[in-house]
């Protein structure tokens, strides 16, 4: 009993190996209760977003309360009441001309901002690190192609959130095993699934790519502060779809060669051991 006891203390040590170098980061990217905000913009391309964002509110505003006015006014001046003698023509070519063009102003506006976000976002730059995911029915995989392991990620489970360092209000956020990357690097994500259509994105590095079958799509962030980001899968997919979170974690370049070393060592070696089972049994 000693020895099976130290046996399963060895092997949960080795499992949390990895984890072990993300300790103590700070969780930034999390949904708020009752918020109505952005998650914090850690990358270039969330800033866009954002800035977009405020843009487009400081446009559609007054073209909204511009219409509500005008339709206030119609409803009041033009009711049968106030005038019981409607007009008989049947255009207006100065209005419908102003009609026209001012849409047009206002989109050729919007798009000298707009576009050259969509082109940051699409243009895929050289990568320091390539990772491949997968999304299954529900969970996802991980493989970091540059060094050839990969492991696969699950919710934690509510009593279990303690054990892995999470609090309750990161129930259905956190991960068992987390994709970690280095701050300040250009990450590039192979983005696939393996049943149905999923979608992996992370609000606060402003990234979000459809997962579909048989086709391999890429997205790219490079974020600029170490902490814990959550995400979850936003295409629906099923019947836990809502339980199939993601957890990326940002930690200095140090944190990260040291993680990297123990992943290696975990998850190679898994997978080579599991390869060779497959051959033995064949």
């Amino acid at each position: 009993m000693r020895l099976l006891t130290t046996l399963l203390g060895l092997m949960a040590t080795m499992t949390a190996l990895p984890a072990a170098a993300q300790e103590g980061l700070e969780i930034i990217g999390t949904p708020i209760d009752r918020g109505i905000g952005f998650q914090p913009a850690v990358t270039e391309l969330a800033r866009d977003i954002h800035f977009l964002d405020g843009l487009l509110l400081w446009i559609i505003t007054p073209i909204c309360l511009f219409v509500i006015g005008l339709m206030g006014y119609s409803m009041l001046r033009h009711n049968r009441r106030a005038n019981p003698t409607p007009a008989t023509f049947t255009h207006n070519s100065p209005l419908e001309v102003a009609w026209t063009i001012i849409p047009i102003v206002i989109l050729i506006f919007i798009g000298t901002f707009s576009l050259p976000v969509l082109f940051k976002q699409q243009e895929i730059p050289a990568a320091d690190i390539t990772i491949k995911v997968t999304g299954y029915q529900w969970y996802w995989g991980y493989e970091y192609v540059d060094h050839d392991f990969g492991f696969e990620s699950f919710l934690v489970a509510r009593d279990e959130l303690e054990d892995y360092g999470y609090s309750d209000r990161d129930w259905l956020l956190a991960t068992d095993t987390a994709v970690v990357v280095p701050v300040g690097k250009t990450i590039v994500m192979q983005i696939t699934a393996a049943d149905v259509i999923h979608a992996w994105t992370i609000p606060a590095f402003g990234v979000k790519q459809d997962a579909v079958p048989g086709r391999l799509a890429e997205l790219w962030f490079n974020a600029e502060r170490e902490g814990v980001y959550f995400g979850q899968c936003s295409e629906l997919c099923g019947k836990d779809h809502a339980y199939m979170p993601i957890t990326v974690k940002v930690v200095s370049q140090e944190v990260y060669d040291d993680w990297l070393k123990g992943a290696i060592d975990e998850y190679a070696d898994a997978g080579a051991s599991a390869e060779f089972q497959v051959a033995a049994l064949n």
